[in-house]
């Protein structure tokens, strides 16, 4: 079975262990695509409703890593660990997650970076090792995690904007810096 939230088409050779969120975001797709690729965006938004993130190391280029933890409110840490398999600004991020470098039950996640009109939309679609998706679903809330997660992003780039645009207005012209 497929999930697929707000959008998404299925692959047929991967229905079983995937789940496919997508988002509308009220932001262009380079800033978009900038939010992954800082992360001191990152680690503004990433994750679901009331986690943390604290980085130990980031490099965003095609095989590079990012090694974080993730807490959660209730002191529970999640040792986190994602490569970067494929980058194509603005439109396209592949990566593995796991908890670590040789986790077996690291998983791929596709993400894709459309315009939409003056928004972006934003497909994540998230392939599992077999059996291990409705694992993921039912223990982990994959779903509602991710759809938590693409909500952070725009909230976050809804404040960059907002901050941006009261800067710009009171700044003197040329100091937008």
């Amino acid at each position: 079975m497929t999930t697929t939230s707000s959008g998404g088409e299925p692959d047929h050779t991967t229905a079983d262990r995937e789940i496919v969120i997508s988002r509308v975001i009220g932001a262009p797709r380079e800033l978009v695509f900038e939010a992954f690729r800082r992360v001191r965006h990152l680690s503004r938004w990433w994750g679901p409703t009331g986690f943390t993130t604290a980085t130990r190391s980031f490099e965003f280029r095609i095989g590079g890593e990012w090694d974080f933890v993730m807490h959660w409110p209730d002191g529970t840490d999640y040792q986190e660990w994602i490569t970067w398999t494929e980058i194509v600004p603005p439109q396209r991020i592949a990566l593995l997650h796991g908890e670590s470098r040789d986790d077996p039950n690291a998983f791929e996640s596709v993400l894709t970076i459309e315009p939409a009109g003056q928004d972006t939309r934003i497909v994540m679609r998230t392939v599992f090792p077999k059996e291990l998706r409705d694992e993921a679903v039912e223990k982990y809330h994959a779903i509602e995690g991710g759809e938590q997660t693409l909500r952070n992003l725009a909230a976050y780039l809804a404040e960059l904007a907002r901050n941006d645009t009261g800067r710009n207005e009171t700044a003197p012209k040329g100091a937008e810096g």
